[in-house]
C-alpha cells in the first residue's frame, strides 16, 4: 500500500488525504501531534514538545510513535528529528514531584536535567535546599515550580498526591444514570484507584459525549467537597439540574455563586465570570475567595480551555486539591496550553469524535462550506477597509440572507440552531424569519424559557448568539447554520459543531452549514476554523451559493 505521510525535518508531517490509508492512520498521528492546516489533499500536522508529553502523560509509548512513523512514512526519516523526539518525550518525567517525610522534593535522577534544574535562575526563590539529587520545594510554590519546570522543558510528573477535602456521600442514582463504556473509561483513568498517579489533569471528550456525565463519576468516586467551575449562569444551572437529578444529592446540597445568588455548599457551581470581577484593573478579584471558603476535595474547570489567564493564579495556588478539567479541544487562542498542562495537569482521556460517532453515541455530521458572493451593496466598502473592517463587512454580507431562507424551507421540518457572532445580523434574521433570539442582553429567565421552548418543539428554529458556544444543553437540534464567526477560531468551531452533536433518534444524522463570503478575508479565516474538523476526522464539502436560492 502507498505510504500516505511525509516526515520532514522541521517537524512538519504531511498527510495525503486522498490515500486510502489515511483514515487508519489519522487517529493516532493525532495522539502525538497537532494539526496545522487542513487544505483538500494535505494535511499538516506538526509534532511538538507538548503533544509528546501529552502522548506520553496519556500512555502512549515512545517505541510505538517511532514504530508508527517508520512503517506510514514514504521516505527515510532524518536520525536528527528521531533524536529530537525521544528527547522531548522523555523529558516528561525526569523531574518527579514528590513529598516525603521532611517535605515536598523534585527526584531528578539525570544529573544533566538535576544541574539544568538547580541553576535556572526563576528556580531560585522556590528552592529551600538541594541534597542527593533530590531539590526541595515549599509546597506552596508547588503549581509555581511546575510552570517554570514547563519553560525548562523538563515538565514535571506530579505524584505528591492531594488533600482529601472534606467528605461528602456523592452516589450516582443507578436508575437516572448508567456510564457509557468510554465515560467509565475516562472516570477509571483519572482517579486511578485515588493513588497520586491519578487526581488531576484533562479529560477531552466531543459535545454531547457527556463530559458533565464524566465529571458526575468522578464525583462520585472522590466523595468529597467539590467546585465546579463553568462558563456562564445558563451551564451551571444545567451542572445543577444534572447533580440534583443523576444522584442523591438533595438541591440544597447544591449551590450556586454567579452574579444572581452567592451560596456556597458542599458542592458549589461557579461561573469564571464571576470569579474575574473586579471594580477596576488595579483591584483584587473580590469572588476569588471561593477557593478557600470550603476545604474542597475535588475542583472541575468545565470548559477548560476557556480558563481565564486571572484563575491560573488560584489554580496555582490549589495543586494539593484534585483538578479536573474537560473540554472538547485542548487548543487555546491565547496560547496557553502549556498553563493547562502545568496547573491543571496533562491529557488523560482523549477519544476520537469519530469513534463515538460509529458507536451511535453522537450523531454522524455533514459539514457543508456554502461560498456566497459578496453583496454589491457593500463592495465599495468592502475594498476600502482595513482587515478587521473587511471581516466584519464579509461576514455580514446581506447575501447570505437568501441562503439562509432557502435552508429554513429546506430544513422547515428540523430543529434549526442560526448561530452567528454579530447582534445586529442575528437581529435581522430573528425578525425576518420571526424566530426567538437569544444574546448576551437575554435575561436568564427568558433564555430559560426560549431553549425550554426549542427543546419540547414549541419553536423549530433559534437565533442565538457566541452565548450558545459553550456548555448549553440543547439535545434536539440537528441542523446548525453559522453565519458569522470570530475571526479562525478552531475552538470555536468545535463548540459550535457540538451543538448538534447530541444522538438523534432515527437516522442519527446532522448537518452543520457555514456561510462563506467567496473571495474575502472571510475564507482565510475559515480554513483555520475548519482545522479543528479535520483533527476529528470530518471532511467538510465546499458548496456554491447558486444551489441554495442564489441566481
Amino acid at each position: 500500500m502507498e505510504k500516505p505521510l511525509i516526515i520532514q525535518s522541521d517537524r512538519t508531517v504531511l498527510a495525503e488525504v486522498q490515500n486510502p490509508a489515511y483514515p487508519e492512520v489519522r487517529g493516532f498521528l493525532g495522539s502525538f501531534s497537532e494539526m496545522v492546516k487542513s487544505p483538500e489533499y494535505i494535511h499538516t500536522y506538526r509534532i511538538t514538545p507538548i503533544s509528546l508529553w501529552n502522548a506520553a502523560a496519556c500512555g502512549v509509548r515512545y517505541g510505538e510513535i517511532v514504530d508508527f512513523l517508520r512503517k506510514w512514512s514514504k521516505y527515510p526519516i532524518s536520525h536528527t528529528l528521531l533524536t529530537e523526539i525521544d528527547e522531548e518525550y522523555h523529558a516528561f518525567g525526569k523531574v518527579v514531584l514528590k513529598r516525603g517525610e521532611d517535605g515536598f522534593y523534585l527526584d531528578i535522577e539525570d544529573a544533566d536535567a538535576y544541574r539544568r534544574v538547580l541553576n535556572f535562575e526563576p528556580m531560585a526563590n522556590h528552592i529551600i535546599r538541594a541534597v542527593n539529587g533530590r531539590i526541595y520545594v515549599s509546597p506552596a510554590s508547588r503549581g509555581d515550580v511546575k510552570q517554570v519546570l514547563m519553560e525548562l522543558g523538563l515538565p514535571a510528573r506530579d505524584v505528591a498526591g492531594y488533600e482529601d477535602g472534606d467528605p461528602l456521600d456523592v452516589k450516582i442514582d443507578p436508575e437516572k444514570l448508567q456510564l457509557r463504556p468510554y465515560q467509565e473509561a475516562a472516570v477509571d483513568i483519572f482517579y486511578a484507584n485515588g493513588s497520586a498517579e491519578g487526581g488531576s489533569g484533562v479529560v477531552v471528550m466531543p459535545c454531547g459525549a457527556g463530559k458533565t456525565i464524566v465529571g458526575i463519576g468522578i464525583m462520585a468516586r472522590v466523595r468529597a467537597n467539590t467546585l465546579v467551575l463553568t462558563t456562564n449562569t445558563t451551564a451551571l444551572k444545567q451542572w445543577k439540574r444534572e447533580l440534583v437529578e443523576r444522584t442523591g444529592l438533595a438541591e440544597e446540597q447544591v449551590g450556586e455563586y454567579s452574579g444572581e445568588t452567592k451560596n456556597v455548599q458542599p458542592v458549589t457551581v461557579a461561573t469564571y465570570q464571576i470569579l474575574t470581577y473586579r471594580k477596576s484593573r488595579d483591584d483584587e478579584f473580590k469572588y476569588f475567595e471561593i477557593f478557600d471558603s470550603r476545604n474542597w476535595g475535588l475542583i472541575i474547570y468545565d470548559e477548560v480551555h476557556l480558563l481565564p489567564a486571572p484563575v491560573f493564579r488560584a489554580v496555582s495556588s490549589l495543586q494539593a486539591k484534585r483538578r479536573l478539567g474537560l473540554t472538547a479541544t485542548l487548543v487555546r487562542e491565547d496560547g496557553n496550553e502549556k498553563d493547562v498542562f502545568a496547573l491543571i495537569g496533562p491529557k488523560k482521556f482523549d477519544i476520537p469524535w469519530k469513534d463515538l460517532e460509529r458507536q451511535g453515541f453522537i450523531a454522524q455530521a455533514h459539514c457543508v462550506e456554502i461560498r456566497v458572493p459578496l453583496s454589491e451593496s457593500v463592495s465599495y466598502d468592502y475594498s476600502m477597509a482595513n482587515n478587521r473592517r473587511a471581516f466584519r463587512i464579509a461576514s455580514e454580507n446581506p447575501m447570505k440572507l437568501p441562503v439562509v431562507a432557502h435552508l429554513l424551507k429546506k430544513h422547515r421540518d428540523d430543529n434549526v440552531l442560526i448561530i452567528g457572532q454579530y447582534l445586529k445580523q442575528l437581529k435581522e434574521i430573528s425578525k425576518q424569519f420571526g424566530m426567538p433570539i437569544i444574546t448576551g442582553a437575554t435575561p436568564q429567565k427568558e433564555r430559560d424559557r426560549i431553549f425550554e421552548a426549542f427543546k419540547n418543539g414549541e419553536a423549530r428554529q433559534l437565533a442565538v448568539s457566541k452565548v450558545a458556544n459553550f456548555a448549553v444543553d440543547l439535545p434536539d437540534a440537528n441542523v446548525a447554520i453559522q453565519i458569522s464567526g470570530t475571526f479562525g477560531s478552531r475552538q470555536e468551531e468545535a463548540q459550535r459543531l457540538g451543538r448538534v452533536l447530541r444522538p438523534k433518534p432515527g437516522l442519527n444524522e446532522a448537518i452543520f452549514y457555514t456561510l462563506v463570503t467567496d473571495r474575502s478575508v472571510e475564507v482565510r479565516f475559515a480554513r483555520n476554523r475548519q482545522i479543528f474538523l479535520s483533527e476529528q476526522g470530518y471532511r467538510y464539502t465546499i458548496e456554491n451559493g447558486e444551489h441554495y436560492g442564489l441566481h
